[in-house]
């Protein structure tokens, strides 16, 4: 993701907490500048951990009020990857996403795209005559490093 990416999508999500009534915070800043510039999931621990190699430490129950406002908002989506965790990252306005393979043996997440099961999940949504408003894929298995 670009920079000018990463600073749209911040200012995004300011624009909707503010027009929401939600000022700025401390916490809220910095958790939306570290999602702003991750390229997939992280859960609550992760975002705890790299704020403070950052030299930004930030309480749990903060990080969990600010990720639970972000997805009521829809600026973040919550995965569950069957660890025990939820994991979060950001939700891009044009509705641009990936998907993931979670290895069952690390625990690590991999993103992927994939135009071709895009337009299978098109198709298969104008065969069965609904209306998909959202998905997500999660393959199980294992990573480059375990397999």
């Amino acid at each position: 993701m670009s920079s000018t990416d990463r600073s749209s999508w911040s200012e995004h999500v300011r624009g909707v907490l503010t027009s929401a009534g939600r000022g700025r915070g401390g916490a809220r800043e910095r958790i939306v500048e570290l999602l702003a510039a991750e390229p997939c999931a992280l859960s609550a621990v992760e975002i705890e951990e790299r704020l403070r190699e950052q030299g930004r430490p930030t309480s749990r129950a903060s990080i969990y009020r600010v990720l639970d406002l972000l997805v009521e908002h829809g600026l973040a989506e919550r995965l569950t990857v069957g660890d025990g965790q939820a994991r979060f990252e950001r939700t891009h306005p044009s509705g641009a996403h990936h998907h993931h393979l979670v290895c069952e043996q690390c625990g690590c997440l991999v993103a992927f795209h994939d135009p071709g099961l895009e337009r299978a999940i098109d198709r298969l949504s104008e065969r069965l005559g609904v209306r998909v408003q959202s998905h997500d894929v999660l393959l199980h298995g294992a990573c480059e490093q375990c397999g």
